[in-house]
């Protein structure tokens, strides 16, 4: 019987232990919703938290919009790539990034902001729930955007409805389920 050698250490820092991703979540992912504990319990982080967008009711989920100058960047299928893509953002992002509102009739919606330590294990199966497919025809698409709470402002992923949302307006900003 021959010894197996240890794998090699990884020096691809994008690949590190210390490789976090960021999702803000305004539905069913949060705290005390139907899919938070299947999909989130391993977030490392919780915090409350706003992006600028207008939500819509679409029944047993709710579907997000954000404006277009509020993108940074766009998920693929590559989770250690937007964590790093992530990562580049919040270091070029000013600590006191303006909360002014962008231009046009949008509103601060309410959610939470939440940490995952392992972007290859957490973000994948988010993808899937949120119908996430680059490439493809998707329900959503993941997008970069500013994230606001009682921290410096910070780039996050967030999942919006990538065809014209047909459901009732949220007005306060934050989706209760029914």
């Amino acid at each position: 019987m021959t010894r197996k050698e240890p794998p090699p250490k990884n020096t691809n820092h994008e690949d590190s232990v210390d490789t976090v991703i960021s999702v803000f979540v305004y539905g069913t992912l949060k705290r005390g919703f139907a899919n938070h504990d299947r999909f989130c319990r391993n977030a490392i982080d919780i915090q409350p938290a706003t992006v600028w967008g207008r939500l819509y009711d679409l029944g047993a989920y709710p579907a997000l919009e954000v404006p277009d100058e509020s993108i940074l960047a766009h998920g693929t299928t590559d989770p250690l790539a937007d964590a790093a893509i992530q990562a580049r953002h919040a270091a070029q992002m000013p600590a006191c990034a303006s909360n002014t509102p962008p231009a046009g009739d949008w509103d601060p919606i309410h959610g939470e902001l939440m940490t995952f330590p392992d972007p290859a294990r957490n973000l994948p199966p988010l993808d899937y729930l949120e119908g996430f497919r680059p490439g493809r025809s998707s329900m959503y698409q993941r997008v970069l955007v500013p994230t606001r709470g009682d921290f410096p402002t910070i780039p996050a992923w967030v999942y919006v409805m990538s065809s014209p949302v047909c459901g009732e307006p949220v007005g306060c900003g934050a989706w209760f389920s029914h």
